[in-house]
């Protein structure tokens, strides 16, 4: 995730509550009518998740100037749930036929799968090459969109991230350390930071995509980045031994205390402020988190003081660096037969007007084209930007092709891992199980 989300949320937490295959009985017992009414909408409703503020914040901006006309014609309603409780709320509403004009997708891209292929989910690439926008989307985002569903474009993409390592300059400085380059260097600096009693690492056990994002990057830089591609296609299991190294470095963190006490009850805003305040030296996270960088009430470390590194490499591995983890947070879609005239404009207003006015006001980066000229917030933000223009190629995240039950089992037993309560082979071995299941 989504938002993942704020933004991750964006996107994958932990609390997912259904079965990909309660998911096919529902879908399948609904039919292929479409989401939504029959008739046409009375309002632009858009259900989002209750950590996800970026995008409810740039929609209510557009809906007040740049989207009035279509806001007077259909306006925004937003309504929101706890991301846990997400994939439950739409799976209520697509069997009911009363999906929302426009959703926050489902925490496992399997899920929109199958409300798309029951046609519930709109064509967007149809839909907004119809409306003439659809060169408002960045192609790099537009490459991630389809890895991610199937060769489909069936979310926008509100947000565009790539995923690395945010450090506190002033810590790293004050104890001389430099950016580093491999996974050894990140551990030694880890431990450096523990020796002088600053928590290296800030991380939410709680939603646990945080920390399963540090096993898939161990692998695509081990293994290459078909790592992940090589276990969905069955050519590879997750408990065979290479991968299961991942885990068991990402564990050895855990056990040498370096994400800090109590990691399993921390939830994404507390692990997100334990770095903006200087708790801790470093932060795995997606590009989202610069709108919390740029927060001043948030961001008590200051933006200045705040850097962004790739994901390091592991000596002797097949990966490069320049592979970042990349992902449209949490996706938004929209339903196939709320999707008429009204919704359209809507739709190409959106497409036109969010790049720009996201990054303005939030420090935000939208997989929308940026149409008015927008000054970097601050120095990190110009770092990313630039990073996301350069990048050719990227990879995905741990969970990123799993089932919504292996999402689920994955994220969920994530905390355990890093607190010793399982042991590396045993996660590998429950996420591979969880994975089997059809």
């Amino acid at each position: 995730m989504t938002t993942s989300s704020t933004s991750a949320r964006r996107a994958r937490l932990a609390g997912l509550t259904a079965s990909a295959a309660a998911m096919g009985v529902l879908v399948s017992a609904c039919g292929g009518s479409g989401g939504g009414s029959s008739s046409s909408p009375e309002n632009f409703s858009y259900l989002s998740v209750t950590e996800n503020t970026t995008v409810k914040t740039a929609l209510t901006t557009l809906s007040e100037d740049g989207c009035k006309a279509a806001d007077d014609a259909l306006p925004l309603k937003v309504e929101t749930v706890p991301q846990a409780s997400l994939d439950q709320k739409l799976q209520l509403l697509a069997g009911q036929d009363a999906l929302p004009v426009q959703f926050a997708a489902g925490n496992a891209p399997a899920l929109t799968q199958q409300l798309y292929r029951s046609g519930k989910v709109a064509d967007l690439e149809a839909e907004l090459k119809s409306l003439g926008v659809y060169d408002q989307l960045e192609p790099a985002a537009v490459s991630t969109i389809k890895a991610l569903y199937g060769g489909k474009v069936e979310v926008l993409p509100y947000e565009y991230n790539i995923e690395g390592i945010f450090y506190n300059k002033k810590i790293f400085s004050a104890n001389g350390l430099k950016v580093p380059g491999t996974w050894a260097e990140l551990v030694a600096a880890a431990g450096t930071l523990e020796a002088k009693g600053i928590q290296p690492f800030s991380a939410s056990g709680q939603q646990g995509w945080p920390l399963t994002r540090l096993i898939s990057g161990y692998l695509y830089r081990s293994l290459g980045p078909d790592a992940l591609q090589a276990v969905a296609d069955g050519k590879a299991k997750l408990t065979d031994p290479a991968y299961v190294k991942a885990a068991e470095e990402v564990a050895a963190l855990g056990k040498k205390g370096y994400f800090g006490k109590g990691v399993g009850s921390i939830d994404y805003d507390t692990s997100m402020n334990e770095f903006l305040s200087g708790k801790a030296g470093m932060l795995y996270m997606g590009s989202w988190a610069l709108a919390n960088i740029a927060d001043e009430k948030q961001n008590k470390v200051g933006a200045d003081n705040v850097g962004f590194m790739p994901f390091p490499a592991v000596e002797g591995g097949k990966g490069s660096i320049e592979q970042y983890p990349s992902n449209v947070g949490l996706g938004i879609t929209l339903g196939a037969k709320s999707f008429d005239k009204k919704t359209g404009a809507w739709v190409s207003c959106i497409a036109k007007n969010y790049g720009s006015t996201a990054l303005k006001d939030q420090g935000a980066i939208s997989g929308f084209k940026v149409n008015t000229p927008v000054e970097n917030s601050n120095e990190v933000t110009g770092q990313v930007r630039e990073t996301i223009s350069a990048s050719k190629q990227n990879v995905l995240w741990f969970e990123a092709l799993f089932s919504t039950k292996a999402t689920t089992v994955s994220q969920s037993n994530a905390a355990g891992l890093v607190t010793g309560s399982m042991s590396p082979e045993k996660f590998m071995r429950t996420v591979q199980d969880a994975l089997a299941e059809k």
